[in-house]
């Protein structure tokens, strides 16, 4: 978080990113929609994005899944927050 943003501000930003499309930075390729969001309760830290909807492009990456086998992009890989997630797919696998 940056100075001055506190954990309310962190978690409007986090549900608003839900059901936003996920999209390929390099390919303009759709992954699936924002289904929620982890974080670290204490610190706010962003971790993953949890993938609803995967597309048949995010399953051939083979990338990581929870216990529950849903889908999850590292947060480390989102480049852009707007209408869509941007995130670069050379960081997801």
């Amino acid at each position: 978080m940056k100075r001055g943003e506190n954990m309310a501000d962190t978690r409007l930003r986090a549900k608003n990113m839900i059901g936003k499309a996920i999209v390929s930075e390099e390919t303009g390729r759709k992954f699936g929609v924002v289904g929620n969001v982890d974080f670290i309760t204490e610190s706010g830290e962003l971790l993953n994005i949890i993938v609803d909807q995967p597309t048949k492009h995010l399953k051939d990456l083979n990338i990581k899944t929870d216990e529950s086998g849903r889908n999850l992009i590292s947060f480390s890989a989102v480049k852009s927050i707007g209408d869509f997630i941007i995130v670069s797919e050379n960081e997801l696998i």
